[in-house]
């Protein structure tokens, strides 16, 4: 199983945010259209980009950072 899939998906839920609603905001604020089924699609081929990584933890309230151990 995709482990990012996973992950994004628990976040949204634990967000209350649809996967609809989200794709609607990514739209809105990249200016690159996204759809239910594209967003989908990249979760499961798992080929997301850091950026667009990023913009959906923007959305959702949080942010990406790098740690070193």
């Amino acid at each position: 199983m995709n482990e990012n899939k996973n992950y994004i998906r628990s976040l949204l839920v634990l967000n209350n945010m649809p996967i609809a609603k989200l794709a609607e905001k990514m739209t809105e604020l990249s200016g690159k259209e996204y759809s239910i089924g594209s967003l989908y699609g990249k979760l499961s081929r798992d080929t997301l980009t850091l950026k667009e990584c990023q913009l959906i933890a923007s959305i959702i309230g949080y942010h990406i950072e790098f740690i070193k151990n």
